[in-house]
């Protein structure tokens, strides 16, 4: 009921004219997001009866245990094999699928490499602490094997049409493995994802991205209306995400791997500068993560800052991946498990550390006694009309420390990231609009229309409702997905032994030397 009335609000707001009240345009939105989500957020964070630690993050902390030792350590043991497959050396051209194994990697690192390594770094750090970042690695080397879980049962139950398409993901493998397996509950599980998938495309997938590429936007340029920077973002992201998945792949190939690339050089020169204190940044992240030196909620608010900032970045065990890869071309669906696998080593244990120790050497942010959070260093000036630095702005921030210019080569980036995380989230988002309604474009034509329409909110929105509705979405789609994965494992067991046996044997072939 509070879902559909916030949605209904949502109409009336868009289908009213200029606001004639004294509420601007990007008020009545954040009193909306107030009024409507808060009582969903809290139910999905709440904690577990007599202690700190959400439920939620305990669910996917065991989650990643056991896929990871159910698996044998796979992410570790089949680490190289993986580099092979995305080289290509066992790709052959003439298996179905649309995209090849590195497309179908760099789309979804789009989804996952952006933000969230940038803005949702910051954010762990100021209120787990130092500490939060051990428990993101720790999140991400775990992760690893829950993403080649969900991933190899989305190309293995992913529909294949004539046109040469594909349609994948936790729907479609819930729905086929339930019945092959002859389990009850599948089309009302997948259903259930459905719903959350399309929240969380235009929630984390959609308006956070929004909206924090406004916010380094506005400190570049100065403050300015955030509906401005999203009728931008809307136009060009619609004019991508009409052309499909290919046409979504061909963007993503390009500039994820540029803006990575280029975000890792920065991160390494700053660290490099700072060699001296590498050491002494891996203390404070070592004992802030056993000790909560100096956190609030102590050990156990860095422990849920880390696993929940880190789910959000990688979004190992939400199933959004197992969509975009469900589109590679292999008739092999453990190969893609092993490609995804190495999704939340770049995105988490590479990217989001550069990034937290960049943030801790800098000083950009000091212990506050009295709220128990890390706050702004006041001695480096005000920055923002009301002193406040929070996301992508503190990150920005503790570059500029370094290089005074940074912020605005950031605001590139940050806007370049949004963007390839906007139309990868917008091919989730559809792939489970058309299992819900049905393919066809013009019921297509309707999701991405939604979908633009919810940039241009994101990014008039404050950030506090929009993450903690964003991660309300992607976490409920991981209640979903996890309970399908326990479930269905033991299918992709089986799958490995077999393709680990042809591949000892000599069966499965490299067609690239």
């Amino acid at each position: 009921m509070k879902l559909a009335t916030f949605f209904a609000s949502f109409a009336a707001l868009i289908g009213s004219a200029l606001p004639a009240a004294a509420q601007s345009f990007d008020e009545r939105i954040n009193q909306i997001f107030a009024d409507y989500t808060g009582w969903y957020v809290g139910f999905i964070f709440a904690p577990l009866p007599g202690t700190n630690f959400s439920w939620i993050a305990l669910w996917l902390v065991v989650g990643a245990l056991v896929f990871t030792f159910y698996f044998g350590f796979i992410q570790f043991k089949g680490f190289w094999h993986s580099i092979r497959l995305v080289k290509g050396d066992y790709s052959d051209p003439n298996d179905a699928g649309e995209v090849s194994h590195f497309q179908a990697l760099a789309t979804a690192l789009s989804g996952t490499v952006g933000l969230g390594n940038i803005a949702g770094v910051a954010v762990a750090v100021s209120i787990g602490g130092p500490g939060a970042t051990f428990w993101m690695v720790i999140a991400g080397l775990f992760g690893m094997a829950t993403k080649f879980t969900e991933c190899t049962l989305g190309v293995k139950y992913r529909n294949e049409y004539q046109d040469g398409t594909v349609s994948g993901g936790p729907m479609y493998y819930i729905t086929k493995g339930f019945k092959e397996r002859g389990l009850p509950g599948g089309p009302i599980l997948a259903v259930l994802f459905c719903i959350f998938t399309i929240l969380g495309a235009l929630g984390g997938g959609n308006m956070f991205q929004a909206n924090q590429a406004h916010a380094q936007l506005a400190g570049v340029l100065g403050d300015y209306p955030g509906w401005i920077t999203g009728l931008a973002i809307a136009g060009v992201t619609f004019a991508v995400i009409v052309g499909g998945i290919k046409s979504i792949a061909r963007v993503t190939e390009k500039v994820v791997p540029f803006m990575g690339v280029f975000y890792v050089i920065v991160s390494v020169i700053i660290l490099l500068m700072n060699i001296d204190m590498i050491g002494w940044a891996f203390g404070q992240i070592f004992a802030g993560a056993f000790t909560g030196l100096g956190v609030a909620g102590g050990f156990t608010g860095a422990l849920i800052q880390g696993f929940r900032r880190a789910a959000f970045s990688n979004e190992a065990g939400i199933g959004s991946a197992a969509i975009a890869h469900s589109a590679v071309r292999t008739k092999e669906p453990v190969t893609e498990g092993y490609v995804a696998l190495l999704e939340p080593f770049i995105d988490t244990v590479v990217i989001c550390t550069m990034t937290a120790l960049v943030i801790v050497i800098t000083g950009v942010l000091n212990f506050d006694a009295e709220t128990g959070l890390y706050v702004w260093n006041a001695e480096l000036g005000r920055i923002g009309t009301d002193g406040d630095v929070t996301g992508v702005q503190l990150t920005s921030a503790a570059y500029a420390q370094a290089f005074s210019w940074f912020p605005v080569l950031l605001a590139v980036a940050v806007v370049l990231f949004a963007f390839s995380t906007m139309i990868s989230w917008s091919y989730y988002g559809l792939k489970a609009w058309t299992y819900l309604f049905g393919e066809g474009a013009a019921k297509e034509i309707v999701f991405k229309v939604i979908f633009c329409l919810f940039i241009v909110i994101g990014a008039s929105a404050n950030l506090g409702p929009v993450i903690d509705f964003s991660d309300a979405m992607l976490f409920s789609m991981a209640i979903v997905n996890i309970i399908a994965l326990y479930l269905l494992m033991p299918i992709v067991r089986g799958e490995l032994s077999s393709y680990v046996e042809r591949l000892r044997s000599g069966q499965i072939m490299r067609y690239k030397d």
